[in-house]
């Protein structure tokens, strides 16, 4: 029994090690802006400003995110590619800054895990 016992806690062990590695090839780096979702489909905040009364990046994005239900995206511009970020409290604290975004993509579902942002230089 013991020996049936250290030999499933192997193989336990062992798929865990392997999704991890996999998931820390699949990492990747993004680039682009802090946004929340209505304004990140729209490609900018012209719109947003408008609708929400504010006047810069960081404001507009934190009122569509409270009023209007929005989510905190990943926008590219340059791509005119949006990612939805799975940690909402940690892309609050960069609302409307340009950034870079380390983790990894769901293609499915087009969900960025992220493991870490950082303001771009």
């Amino acid at each position: 029994m013991n020996k049936l016992t250290s030999s499933l806690s192997a193989i336990l062990l062992l798929a865990g090690l392997s999704f991890t590695l996999q998931e820390t090839a699949n990492a990747a780096t993004f680039k682009g802006e802090i946004m929340d979702s209505p304004c990140s489909a729209m490609g900018s905040h012209d719109k947003g400003f408008g609708m929400t009364h504010t006047t810069t990046a960081k404001e507009c994005t934190l009122a569509c995110v409270n009023m209007m239900n929005g989510k905190f995206t990943l926008f590219d511009a340059a791509n005119k590619t949006t990612y939805e970020l799975d940690n909402q409290d940690k892309a609050k604290g960069f609302a409307g800054q340009k950034v870079t975004v380390e983790g990894t993509l769901d293609s499915n579902t087009k969900i960025l895990k992220v493991a870490k942002i950082e303001a771009s230089k």
